[in-house]
């Protein structure tokens, strides 16, 4: 079976505090920022990015602040876009599906059940639909129009040693990445926990379209992985700390790695 290696890339951030981040209050309010990142993994099998980020306009209109442009993370990885294949899109809120011109040659990967969540009744509610921009949406359509966009339902091996998995919770259609690494079972959550704390306490994100079906992909997580140390949060600052550098850059981590605890 083909074992891959994992780069978790920062591109932007954001100050929150611990009450933003739970659905239940914590009494001990206080600072918890946010990272955004995307991941490159890279093996026998090819080059797959997960995620695809937001550009600076869409940063600026949402109050955000781009740490590294998408583009020159990918290229600090030896990653030239233009040529990227297979882009896996866990879900299609804004932070993980824009730059859509990045990538002009690759298939993109998606749930049925996210792109009929992204364009049905629910986006009549401004509290579902402020989450996506209509620019992202609409150029998903566009691809699938174009015949780039494979659809999955459920799991689906995309290739030895790497598939996909629908978990739901967050978005409609949420899946996250499990991936063959030299130290097991890696788990890419994406949002299916924002934070190590919401798998590791069971305790969900306040952004939520099924509050069942974020606890049920709790287990999910654990279930895929070879240990709760291989489960990697979409969101929490805390991987760059626990995982070693992929190189000189800063803001740029292995995964395939152990991390430090």
């Amino acid at each position: 079976m083909s074992t891959y290696e994992i780069h978790a890339i920062k591109y932007a951030s954001m100050d929150r505090k611990r009450s933003d981040n739970f659905i239940k209050l914590d009494d001990h309010d206080g600072p918890m920022p946010l990272d955004f990142f995307l991941w490159v993994v890279r093996g026998e099998a090819g080059t797959f990015v997960i995620d695809t980020g937001f550009d600076p306009a869409t940063a600026a209109r949402r109050n955000r602040k781009v740490w590294r442009p998408v583009e020159a993370g990918l290229t600090a990885v030896d990653v030239d876009p233009a040529t990227v294949s297979d882009v896996i899109v866990t879900h299609l809120h804004w932070d993980h599906a824009g730059n859509h011109e990045l990538f002009p040659q690759a298939k993109y990967h998606l749930q049925e059940k996210e792109m009929a969540y992204a364009t049905g009744p629910c986006m009549c509610h401004h509290t579902l639909n402020h989450t996506f921009e209509v620019a992202d949406v609409q150029n998903m359509v566009k691809r699938v129009f174009e015949g780039r966009v494979c659809f999955h339902d459920g799991s689906r091996e995309l290739a030895s040693g790497l598939s996909v998995h629908w978990t739901g919770g967050h978005s409609r259609g949420l899946q996250v990445v499990r991936v063959r690494t030299r130290r097991g079972w890696v788990v890419l959550a994406s949002d299916a926990a924002h934070y190590y704390e919401n798998f590791q306490n069971h305790a969900p994100f306040p952004v939520v379209v099924d509050v069942a079906d974020m606890l049920n992909g709790y287990t999910v997580l654990e279930e895929l992985s070879s240990s709760p140390q291989h489960i990697v949060p979409g969101h929490d600052p805390l991987v760059l700390e626990r995982y070693p550098l992929s190189g000189s850059a800063e803001g740029i981590v292995r995964l395939d790695a152990d991390p430090t605890e």
